[in-house]
């Protein structure tokens, strides 16, 4: 135990100095590389403390994490200090003329997902929908249960919602929009409710912000059949005149029936294969599923005050980013987060 503090000991003094000997960064990489790494000094030292009887192990463990640190400690001070040295010496080294005039700035870029969103706006509002907005701070009334969704529901578990104090959430839908809109408008109406939304879910496809756009369409006898034109028209001219489409049968509490709607894979065109080799994209089933859709659950017009026995409607959601990573060909959502500019300066 004697032996190892006094190691120790020496081993701070050379690595003290030779930290405070290194005048640029690669200098200190270097010791830090060789007191710290895997085969560093101090590794070899802490590997050694299983070797020590059990009963001096926790206080021998204790002493090189001591060292550990400080070592640690002072290669970040030395960090910064070699860096402020460096743009000292960049500063007074350079003269600067202000009557020159600036350089010129590169032109902007709409960002991908605004060009999207507003390409499904304005293809929507073709179609006779009208935008309307909510808050992005939403009651659980007006997120889940006004949507018939109460708090036993099992769709409340696939929600992964942020809550908030005083029963309130991030909202994980625009569906909420729809509510607060159908609270003060009287029938028959036809909206569509872009922004975004919050999930705690994170990776390759998912962020735990990400943007939806939801659309509504309330009447007299309104049909799936409604429902499906409208939906053949908007992929169409989203996605091209020869983009098919079809239905599966789903669930979502606030419609019934419900459907999937799968789009044929933009990757491979529907063959399953691409380049000759099978399509990863849509795992060679051809499809690819795009949004949610269904007619009006009774539920929510009583929850509204609307007469279902009036009234009928359908609704239907779409991730905008799930739809620019098709339309681009952009395989990891969190690119549209990166602000890396060789990607965005390509839109």
């Amino acid at each position: 135990m004697a032996g190892l503090e006094d190691q120790l000991r020496e081993l701070e003094r050379v690595t003290l100095e030779s930290i405070r000997a290194s005048a640029d960064p690669r200098a200190l990489d270097e010791v830090r590389v060789h007191v710290l790494g895997k085969k560093g000094e101090l590794t070899r030292l802490l590997r050694g403390v299983s070797e020590l009887p059990a009963e001096e192990r926790p206080a021998a463990g204790r002493l090189v994490n001591v060292s550990k640190k400080l070592l640690q400690d002072a290669i970040a001070k030395r960090e910064v200090e070699i860096g402020e040295f460096e743009r000292t010496r960049s500063l007074s080294g350079r003269q600067t003329d202000v009557t020159l005039p600036a350089f010129g700035q590169p032109p902007g870029r709409i960002h991908p997902l605004t060009r999207v969103t507003a390409e499904i706006c304005d293809v929507l509002g073709g179609l006779g929908f009208s935008v309307a907005d909510g808050p992005d701070v939403e009651d659980e009334y007006h997120n889940f249960e006004a949507l018939n969704i109460p708090a036993d529901h099992p769709a409340r578990d696939m929600q992964d919602t942020f809550f908030l104090e005083g029963g309130h959430v991030l909202r994980t839908h625009t569906s909420p929009v729809q509510i607060r809109v159908m609270q003060r408008t009287q029938p028959p109406l036809r909206i569509i409710a872009p922004g975004a939304v919050y999930r705690h879910d994170d990776d390759v496809t998912h962020s735990p912000m990400f943007h939806q756009v939801e659309a509504l369409m309330v009447d007299r006898n309104v049909t799936f059949g409604h429902l499906k034109y409208v939906l053949g028209e908007f992929l169409r001219r989203m996605f091209g005149a020869s983009c098919r489409l079809r239905f599966r049968p789903s669930f979502f509490p606030f419609t019934e029936p419900s459907a999937e709607v799968d789009i044929a894979c933009v990757i491979c065109g529907g063959t399953g294969a691409a380049g000759g080799s099978p399509c990863r994209v849509c795992k060679q089933s051809g499809w690819l599923e795009i949004l949610g859709s269904g007619m009006v659950d009774p539920a929510v017009f009583q929850a509204v005050g609307y007469d279902p026995e009036e009234w009928t409607g359908f609704a239907f959601g779409l991730g905008v980013e799930r739809i620019a990573m098709l339309k681009y060909g952009v395989d990891d959502i969190r690119l549209f987060y990166g602000g890396d500019l060789r990607f965005l300066s390509q839109f």
